[in-house]
């Protein structure tokens, strides 16, 4: 349905120092696309861009540069009335400021968006291909700070609600009349250009047929949209055909190169065959190479095994006359111990009885002193006696003489 309902026109070519871009206008507004809005919806711009979304209309909707916008079943559409009629949009023609807007302004986004980051645009690079991303690849790069203010609303269209909506030739007449904003964008600009040729003309025919009535006139724009479809139509069959042309051609390479493809197999597996081939005869040589290297290394083996046993006899005779040696140095040196141990002994008899001898005499000595002192103790008292014997006699012998005297003096 997307190309019958194209209506290409290039309108619009800026040159730069660096490339051309060219852009491609809306189709003529005559869709219903299952979007009904009863009446004029609430819009709330976006932060940061020059849109408008509608929280309340369950769709993705927006509005942006004079024109509402709606992505409905993989498909862009455009409308100057909030309720259509809609035109198909060719995704080479969307602005970028509508393709910039984040994903959580979608409300009924497609299943490809899962995943995606919800405060970053779509990926339509990778939605719709790399031939699209070559003529838009700039479309997700902008200056932040330079971005346009958004343009004011068309609510001069809340009065026509439910049964006074308009048709689209009134629709054309109150957008004329009413809102004079000029959009930015150079697809919308030739949106609204085509619709006012639409629009001079229908009142230039009405200007010379004041006597024609309205069926007729309607009979005759439904006539000329008829024409109009079986000419977009024929132009699809032609590109139909053309496609289909070049089909059968990609279709014909496509066998060619098959061919092409399975006798390189052919030639590849053929060369393949013949290298295996040649690597099972070298995987051949190289295990007898291999069997002959090992019956060699287990020749050696057993060689380094003899000689091994060879040394570990010596060895152990060797150890053996060691062990022998060190057993008779062991002895010896027992002996020796022993001997020493003798020696030492006599001598410790010999001081213990020496010390016994020289205490013995400590002994006796200590003894001798005792007998001495206590013989120069008895010869102390001794004397002691004595002279007290010859006091106590001179103390007689005074007495009696004085008593001699007192018994004379009497």
């Amino acid at each position: 349905m997307r190309k019958t309902l194209l209506c290409f026109a290039f309108v619009f070519a800026s040159l730069s120092a660096n490339a051309v871009d060219i852009s491609v206008s809306i189709g003529s507004p005559n869709l219903h696309i299952g979007v009904n809005v009863r009446e004029y919806p609430n819009l709330v711009p976006i932060r940061g861009y020059p849109v408008y979304f509608s929280p309340d209309i369950d769709s993705n909707y927006f509005f942006y540069d004079g024109l509402y916008w709606v992505y409905q079943d993989d498909n862009w559409y455009a409308s100057s009335w909030y309720n259509g009629p809609w035109s198909f949009v060719d995704p080479y023609a969307v602005p970028v400021y509508v393709l910039r807007v984040p994903v959580r302004y979608y409300h009924r986004p497609p299943v490809y968006f899962r995943g995606w980051a919800i405060d970053a645009p779509p990926r339509w690079g990778d939605h719709w291909g790399h031939e699209w991303y070559e003529r838009r690849h700039d479309w997700d790069h902008w200056d932040y700070r330079n971005t346009p203010r958004p343009l004011p609303l068309p609510l001069y269209q809340r009065q026509y609600a439910g049964d006074h909506y308009p048709d689209l030739d009134r629709q054309r007449e109150l957008q004329q009349r009413n809102y004079h904003y000029q959009p930015r964008n150079p697809v919308v600009v030739a949106h609204y250009k085509d619709e006012r040729q639409q629009y001079d003309q229908w009142r230039l025919q009405n200007q010379r047929r004041p006597n024609e009535s309205r069926d007729a006139y309607e009979r005759r724009q439904q006539q000329q949209r008829e024409e109009q479809q079986q000419k977009i139509r024929r132009d699809e069959d032609q590109r139909r055909q053309e496609e289909q042309r070049k089909q059968e051609d990609q279709r014909r390479k496509e066998e060619q190169r098959q061919q092409q493809e399975r006798q390189r197999q052919d030639q590849a597996r053929r060369e393949e065959d013949q290298r295996q081939q040649e690597r099972r005869q070298q995987e051949q040589q190289q295990l007898h190479r291999e069997q002959e290297q090992r019956q060699q290394a287990q020749l050696r083996q057993q060689q380094r095994q003899q000689a091994q046993q060879r040394q570990q006899q010596e060895q152990q005779q060797q150890a053996r006359r060691v062990e022998d040696q060190r057993q008779q140095s062991q002895r010896q040196q027992q002996v020796r111990q022993q001997q020493d141990q003798q020696a030492r002994q006599r001598e410790e008899q010999q001081r213990q009885q020496a010390q016994q001898q020289s205490q013995e005499q400590q002994r006796q000595q200590q003894q001798r002193q005792q007998n001495d002192q206590q013989r120069q103790q008895q010869q102390n008292q001794e004397r002691q006696h004595q002279h007290d014997d010859r006091r106590a006699r001179g103390r007689d012998q005074q007495n009696n003489d004085k008593s001699d005297r007192d018994n004379d003096n009497k």
